[in-house]
């Protein structure tokens, strides 16, 4: 074999296990995933995954010439945010803006935008971010966080020009949002009103022990070029043999993304789609981001708002310890630790997380 033909086999390979989300170390064979949905209780097997209704979709393009796709959903109809204000005062409701993580996208808040979407209290803003979901990618260089936090800023300058504002991020959603906090601390507290922080780091994910800031860890800097090197090259060729490979996909969600041992399958088969919807070539310009992305003097502006941190006790991608390791920054913060949950904790407990998110949202409106 060319030896130069080796080593893009093999950079495509770790960069498609990647994009799944999860680091590699699982073999199987298709027949395994079959006889795994067979044998596995499915309390969603009609849930219909996917888009869901909202009242307003729109462009909105960043700095740097990225159009990103988000969806507006309105309060209940008869709902009056503004109901007993005076003039030129705002309502007491702040807007939810939710930020999704890597190879995800806005459908990562599914159950929360359902059941809050039924109660009809709030108005909520959902946005892919760079180069996921309907969104536009960045047309050179790499994604960088504070563009991410940017990003963030063009979104609610948009969607939410007054007002007070709660910002819910999951994984990279909320390194988005502390760097949305290292370039905005004057907001917090004034317009930022609370802050939900959902199985996420403040940096230096090298730390990890295991999922795929560890395996990024263990290549170290080195690769990148080579990652990015293969997927301008190949990329193409690259997200094909994911596809071809979905079933070793799917297990590893499951294996990566979940802390229960038998997640509903038609769940791990709704993120595991999310991961395979992010090209290669978005993977690879990622990774240096996330493998430097230390912030936590920016949490320093969330002392200034009330903040939930939510994390799964079997998270393996941004394990117990990073979200420990913020609330040492941010000790008045609220800590909800969910067992048996990993990565995905707001699709796999949402339950959970749905009731300690609606129980934080009460006390800011107390």
């Amino acid at each position: 074999m060319n030896p130069r033909t080796k080593r893009v086999g093999l950079i495509g390979a770790v960069v498609g296990v990647a994009a799944a989300g999860i680091a590699a170390g699982v073999a199987t064979e298709r027949a395994l995933v079959r006889r795994t949905k067979r044998g596995t209780p499915d309390p969603y097997l009609d849930e219909e995954f996917g888009d869901q209704a909202y009242d307003e979709s729109l462009t909105v393009t960043t700095a740097d010439g990225t159009d990103l796709y988000v969806e507006v959903v309105e309060p209940a109809d008869g709902i009056e945010l503004d109901a007993g204000f005076a003039d030129g005062e705002t309502a007491s409701e702040p807007t939810l803006v939710f930020v999704h993580g890597f190879c995800l996208d806005m459908g990562t808040f599914h159950f929360q935008r359902k059941e809050l979407t039924r109660r009809g209290d709030y108005r909520m803003v959902f946005y892919d971010q760079p180069g996921h979901g309907h969104s536009g990618k960045l047309e050179a260089g790499e994604y960088e966080l504070p563009a991410l936090g940017e990003a963030l800023r063009a979104v609610i300058d948009e969607t939410v020009p007054d007002g007070p504002l709660v910002l819910v991020g999951h994984s990279m959603g909320g390194m988005t949002i502390m760097a949305f906090a290292e370039l905005y601390p004057e907001l917090f507290g004034d317009r930022v009103v609370g802050t939900v922080l959902m199985a996420t780091s403040g940096g230096r994910l090298e730390e990890t022990k295991l999922g795929l800031p560890a395996l990024i860890a263990r290549a170290g800097a080195p690769i990148m070029p080579l990652v990015n090197s293969a997927t301008r090259l190949t990329g193409g060729a690259i997200d094909r043999a994911r596809k071809a490979s979905s079933d070793l996909a799917w297990l590893l969600t499951r294996r990566y993304g979940f802390g229960n041992t038998r997640p509903s399958p038609s769940l791990v088969s709704y993120v595991e789609e999310m991961n395979s919807r992010t090209t290669a070539e978005t993977v690879a310009r990622y990774l240096r981001t996330l493998y430097t992305h230390a912030r936590y003097p920016a949490l320093r502006a969330l002392r200034a708002t009330p903040t939930l941190v939510i994390v799964g006790e079997k998270d393996m991608i941004t394990p117990l310890t990073h979200s420990e390791e913020i609330m040492r920054h941010l000790p008045d913060a609220e800590f909800v630790k969910i067992p048996d949950s990993g990565h995905v904790v707001m699709l796999e407990h949402a339950d959970e997380v749905n009731v300690a998110l609606l129980a934080f949202l009460e006390k800011l409106e107390g």
